[in-house]
């Protein structure tokens, strides 16, 4: 496990027919349109055979699509209600039902390994909040891309302890970030201990029932069935072929769940609306642990936590032999974009889910179609040395002096016209509406900031290259 959506009308009457029910603010036929262009567009250029997207927006459930074919052959059209493996997206719901033993009091995050496994490296001094958040110094037994020999045969959860951690550890706990599947492998291993319940088992009763999720699959005992999705490999350049399946166990509490998009946004749901845990719990999950140094470390309990174009992200990337996935949540917005394919080692999740989610923002600002075309009206008067100036403040204007109007002439007129001129964030700072842009062009790319004012008056339109 590394952690590395056909008429328009018609093809909205088609996602309603083959997904859940969604909700009555769904997404309007424009968007539609982009999320279409988006997927296509990265499947096309990157040749993975499909996508799956769900996406949540005011905490419901909005859009669910597929797009290409889950199966080469026969040929199978990709269909919403297929199940995808989700790999290491499959931590958060480790993480969960520790943090549900602890709502228990079965257990402490600040437990240390020692109180259920006193045999491994250091276990005296490595909590378990250390192994959830990568800080523990235990080994990763899966940091390669591929499928070694050993990894092609059953193993037990026993194994991987013995084998990983208890090797001299890779750094002191709490001192480093280091992504780890071994630490997950040792979660799973104490829900059972404490449960007497697989972690899979665990989360088929005391989890996805208070989703809503029905049939969550449980590929760490054997491969989909023949009416899911088939994950695909490549060597460089070539064909795409059949995944070999991992053994039995290598994907235990760390790697191990598929589903449809559509369900793990049910997940994205309850975090967004802190629903299944308890306040705290998510609030655990989604805070930064701290370095001994004081450096963060951009994960908290399961999840990278950070920032996209100024938003709260809480996310994770997935992949095991045939499929990667990327789930990406944006609490304080109440907005997630779920995006699971099948082929490995490629980044197209990423490209389909980041690309959908500034598409997402872009229409959440009421402003943004009138405020890009602004944009490229200066921009296209600044290519010839001028300026309307009743559009900017007085500070804007003094900064527009007759050196910068002929610096930005001379420079910027040679380009001719832009091949594109797109907002890429958009947020408030100072009292004033923040926004940035990308121009390209043939052989450069630029990037526009314009801080404007309540008024609508411009204080800040800066050209710079974004090289």
């Amino acid at each position: 496990m590394r952690s590395i959506h056909r008429c328009l009308c018609l093809a909205a009457l088609l996602v309603l027919a083959c997904a859940p029910a969604f909700a009555k603010n769904a997404l309007p036929a424009d968007l539609f349109a982009k999320i279409d262009k988006i997927a296509n567009d990265a499947l096309a250029k990157s040749g993975v055979p499909s996508a799956s997207v769900a996406v949540v927006r005011d905490g419901e459930l909005v859009y669910a699509k597929a797009y290409g074919d889950a199966r080469l052959d026969p040929k199978t059209p990709a269909t919403p209600a297929m199940r995808y493996s989700i790999g290491s997206i499959s931590k958060e719901f480790t993480a969960a039902a520790i943090l549900m033993l602890q709502q228990q009091g079965k257990l402490s995050l600040d437990d240390h390994i020692s109180k259920f496994f006193p045999g491994l490296t250091d276990a005296d001094h490595i909590t378990i909040r250390q192994i959830l958040s990568h800080t523990s110094g235990y080994q990763d037994y899966w940091p390669q891309d591929y499928l070694m020999p050993m990894m092609k045969q059953p193993t037990t959860p026993q194994h991987i302890m013995d084998v990983w951690a208890k090797k001299p550890l890779d750094f002191a706990p709490g001192s480093e970030w280091q992504y780890s599947n071994t630490g997950y492998v040792i979660a799973g291993s104490i829900v059972q201990k404490v449960t007497r319940q697989t972690p899979f088992a665990f989360l088929q009763q005391h989890v996805f029932p208070k989703l809503g999720v029905t049939d969550a699959y449980d590929t760490n005992l054997k491969a989909l069935p023949a009416t899911d999705a088939r994950g695909y490999s490549r060597f460089t350049l070539g064909p795409l072929r059949p995944s070999q399946k991992e053994g039995v166990n290598w994907m235990f509490g760390a790697g191990e769940l598929a589903m449809t998009a559509s369900d793990l946004a049910k997940w994205d749901m309850a975090m967004i609306g802190q629903t299944l845990l308890q306040p705290a719990s998510w609030h655990a999950m989604q805070s930064e642990v701290v370095l001994n140094n004081g450096l963060g470390s951009g994960y908290g309990l399961g999840v990278f936590v950070g920032r996209m174009d100024g938003r709260r992200m809480i996310s994770h990337d997935g992949e095991v032999m045939g499929f990667t996935a990327g789930n990406y949540i944006f609490p304080d917005d109440k907005t997630a974009v779920v995006v699971l394919t099948n082929q490995d080692a490629v980044g197209t999740f990423g490209v389909i889910g980041k690309g959908i989610a500034k598409a997402l923002f872009e229409v959440h600002d009421p402003a943004a179609t009138q405020a890009l075309a602004q944009a490229k009206a200066i921009f296209a008067y600044l290519q010839r040395g001028k300026i309307d100036r009743n559009l900017f403040t007085a500070d804007a204007n003094s900064y527009f002096d007759a050196t910068a109007l002929h610096d930005y002439q001379t420079s910027l007129a040679p380009l001719g016209k832009p091949q594109s001129f797109t907002i890429r964030a958009a947020r408030k700072r100072g009292g004033m509406q923040m926004r940035g842009y990308t121009v390209t062009f043939p052989k450069t790319k630029l990037s526009i900031s314009t801080y404007t004012l309540p008024d609508g008056k411009l204080e800040q339109y800066i050209v710079a290259s974004a090289e």
